[in-house]
């Protein structure tokens, strides 16, 4: 069992607060006489009183932090003032409209420690103007020196210091928009989903901030439009949630809140506060409209066996127009177009290597037209992967949410037609030369706050090609502990009739040449099948226990998603222990363990495992986890024309020992490393091997502008007491980020797989290498308005062809420019 890692946290927390005149109102109504009758007594008992709650607001005007709009924790809601005012940012708190703000202290340390007092002081203020909702931080520190502020693009900078908000616009703990900043004003922003147990930072969202590093603090003020979040349209106070948060990275990276947390609860986002104003938030006219060109020049070549040459290059030139547009019809209604899209890549894929991996590569999306609101697509099984959608002329998306109902639908055509095939011992990409029509529609019903019910529906369609799939979810919170998912889907599926041939070794001309991927797409006619999973989690401060069941038929298929794996049914019962501690070098163990047992339709054994794990957290932001398998598994079939497991595989039993490790004891330094040894089938041999398998990484941050980083993978396997084959693959990556606005990156990948031919049982070449090269200049304006220029080029070498062969090469220019209405 592969593990992965997120770097960057995930946020929750609750907050309570006071209505901002709750004090004012409180002594008006203690020096209110229950009756009308007038006396000199109670006139000068009237007297008394304004003279003291002027002389009070006096003395609380003189000092902020013990204002009247000071919010102290409780369990009323957060009033955000409406004050009609505009203030141009600079990141310095000194206008006076910020002393009518509502004042929020951030007094809880809810990561790695358990609602501990923090070691600095921090102060948020919010208010609004119904255009926008302005929010400032002051974040005392005893050294800013020791700040870990670096200018970064956008969005990587989730370890450096930072202060934020998290905004739940419809009040109902499914979704929030976080905003994030640090010392230098570099935001990032991202969408955390409560239904999918995920978070985006993926969004991008047009903002404004400005901050300033002052001898013993650092003030940030924020900007954020209505026009960038969804939210429902009605009369009167609207009912949101919300959470200030700072992250302060010293010894142990701190997340510090307004409210404790419960780790006894579950749901991250039920904890946010209540947050009640914005009667007068509008949106505007929420139009954007981005117009973009392209221009490019590339040539490739094929190189020529055995000597080392290529034929002549062959050179395309790109010239391109397009716009995208962007149009909130309502406060709660996304309508996106594109038209004539660009939707090539400007940043390069970290590097993978394939090497004895039956199973198709993954790579995210980073397109901004699919990138934008895809958490409205999401469900526990990955139905829809625009990365399958290559080349489109035309795309059209609209997401919204109206009261208890949230939908979203997706429409794109595309010049080719691109799909995994999966299966239960391996995947594959096909690819059919037509063009296709691909749509996606998702809808969810809130019931309540604990019950939501939803369905999906995506379809392919090209020429003698279709695939559609449709079904249900529902999340259930039964309690603030335990939580049940459950899915249920139903696919139809017609493949044209040759496509199996693609698979072939020869021809098909005998039952040799025939893998699992030719009879999965050997199919003359349209094809069904269903999958379902349901999934329930109990969730404690100190302990877990998780349950699921994952069935899919063999004729299943998702075709606009990423669904590798069918004619599978897994059970998997899992569960741990975690002990916390405050006060020492390490703040959290955990352990814990499952056991999981997968058969195939007709009942025949495809895997059996047993896991057992220890996780800890400790001092200089260190992270160790050191993970046990033992699994009896199954390798290549004897007889490719045949589904059949039992009689047709050899079984073995894999015993594995991995470890990890990151940490970052300074500003300067990260590392990181992944490391496995134990066995290993040889998936080209089906035989049982030893594998040593290593995943180093390092970043450092040299000064405030240079970033290094250098991942390397080592995979390794010997048979029989002889090498089988060594694959090393590195990714250099070197950015100087200018100021926040503009950068220079440079990337490059390099991989080196060698192989002891006398050990194979079948020819291979003794060895392969690629090289990657990318150089990207970019200047950024806000997140829809760039400009981007760009080289690559690629090489690679085998045995037919000794040296680094250069086949590819490109440059482009990319310009797009965002007018907001």
């Amino acid at each position: 069992m592969r593990l992965i890692y997120f770097r960057w946290p995930w946020l929750f927390v609750i907050i309570r607060v006071k209505k901002n005149n709750n004090l004012v109102k409180r002594l008006m109504d203690r020096h209110t006489s229950k009756h009308t009758t007038f006396s000199l007594k109670a006139l000068a008992h009237s007297i008394f009183s304004a003279l003291f709650l002027l002389s009070l607001v006096t003395t609380l005007d003189a000092d902020a932090e013990e204002s009247i709009n000071t919010i102290i924790a409780n369990d009323d809601s957060l009033q955000v003032p409406y004050l009609k005012y505009d203030i141009l940012l600079d990141g310095q708190i000194d206008e006076a409209v910020w002393q009518q703000a509502a004042i929020v202290p951030l007094n809880f340390i809810t990561r790695p420690f358990e609602n501990t007092t923090p070691p600095v002081a921090t102060t948020a203020r919010i208010f609004e103007n119904g255009q926008a909702i302005f929010v400032a931080f002051t974040a005392h520190d005893d050294d800013v020196s020791q700040l870990r502020a670096m200018f970064r693009d956008r969005d990587n900078v989730w370890d450096n210091d930072l202060v934020g908000i998290k905004i739940d616009t419809f009040g109902d703990s499914r979704l929030s928009y976080q905003f994030f900043v640090n010392p230098h004003g570099i935001q990032s922003d991202a969408i955390e989903n409560q239904m999918t147990l995920s978070e985006s930072d993926s969004w991008n969202a047009i903002w404004d901030a400005k901050t300033h590093i002052s001898d013993d603090s650092y003030t940030v003020e924020m900007r954020l439009p209505f026009r960038i979040m969804n939210f429902i349209d009605s009369d009167g106070p609207k009912n949101w949630r919300v959470e200030f948060v700072r992250f302060y990275p010293r010894e142990n990276n701190l997340r510090i809140s307004n409210r404790p947390v419960d780790r006894n609860n579950a749901c991250g986002l039920c904890q946010m506060g209540k947050m009640e104003g914005f009667s007068s938030a509008v949106q505007g006219k929420n139009l954007s409209i981005t117009p973009y060109a392209v221009a490019g020049v590339a040539r490739n070549r094929l190189p020529i066996s055995g000597n080392n040459t290529a034929d002549d290059w062959q050179y395309q030139n790109n010239q391109e127009v397009g716009v995208d547009i962007n149009w909130g019809i309502s406060s709660d209604m996304l309508l996106q177009a594109t038209i004539n899209p660009d939707f090539s890549q400007v940043e390069a894929d970290a590097g993978q290597l394939g090497i004895n991996n039956p199973f198709a590569l993954f790579f995210p999306e980073q397109r901004p037209f699919f990138l934008e609101n895809a958490d409205f697509f999401s469900t526990q099984y990955d139905l829809v992967y625009t990365r399958n959608i290559g080349a489109p002329d035309l795309g059209t998306k609209l997401t919204g949410r109206i009261n208890n109902h949230t939908f979203g639908i997706l429409a794109a055509n595309d010049e080719n037609t691109t799909f995994l095939v999966p299966g239960n011992l391996s995947s594959s990409v096909a690819n059919i030369a037509s063009e296709s029509t691909n749509i996606a529609a998702r809808y969810r019903y809130d019931v309540s706050d604990e019950l939501s019910i939803g369905a999906i529906i995506t379809g392919r369609r090209a020429d003698d090609y279709h695939n559609v799939v449709t079904g249900i979810d529902t999340r259930y919170q039964i309690t603030p502990s335990d939580t049940l998912r459950a899915q249920v889907l139903r696919s139809d599926t017609q493949y044209p009739h040759s496509l199996y041939q693609d698979f072939c070794a020869n021809e098909c001309e005998s039952d040799s040449d025939v893998d699992e991927i030719t009879l999965r797409t050997r199919n003359s006619e349209a094809f069904s099948g269903s999958t379902y999973t349901v999934d329930y989690r109990h969730e404690e401060r100190n302990w877990y226990v998780v349950t699921n069941r994952t069935s899919t038929q063999a004729d299943f298929r998702a075709d606009l998603g990423f669904e590798s794996n069918v004619d599978r049914h897994k059970d998997l019962l899992g569960g741990g222990y975690i002990w916390w501690q405050d006060d020492a070098w390490w703040n959290r163990l955990e352990f814990g363990g499952d056991w999981d047992i997968t058969h195939n339709d007709n009942g025949e054994l495809i895997e059996r495992e047993l896991q057992a794990q220890i996780e800890l957290n400790a001092a200089y932001q260190s992270y160790f986890n050191l993970q046990w398998v033992k699994r009896d598994t199954v390798g290549l079939r004897h007889d490719g024309s045949s589904l059949t497991i039992d009689g047709n595989s050899t079984r073995f039993t894999e015993e594995q020992y991995s470890f990890y490790f990151e940490m970052q004891p300074n500003s300067t330094l990260y590392f990181e490393n992944y490391a496995r040894i134990g066995d290993r089938i040889d998936l080209r041999n089906n035989r049982l091997g030893d594998q040593i398998l290593l995943e180093p990484a390092i970043t450092l941050n040299l000064g405030q502008h240079l970033e290094a980083s250098l991942s390397h993978e080592y995979n390794r396997i010997d048979v029989n007491d002889e090498m089988l084959f060594t694959a090393n693959l590195s990714d250099l990556r070197l950015s100087y980020q200018f100021s926040a606005n503009q950068f220079i990156r440079v990337a490059l990948v390099y991989a080196d797989i060698k192989r002891n031919t006398s050990n194979y049982l079948m020819d291979v070449d003794a060895r392969e290498r690629s090289l990657g090269t990318q150089i990207v200049y970019s200047y950024m304006i806000n997140p829809l308005s760039r400009l981007f220029i760009g080289y690559g080029d690629s090489a690679f070498a085998d045995d037919d062809n000794p040296g680094l062969l250069r086949t590819e090469q490109a440059v482009f220019m990319k310009f797009s420019y965002a007018w907001l209405y």
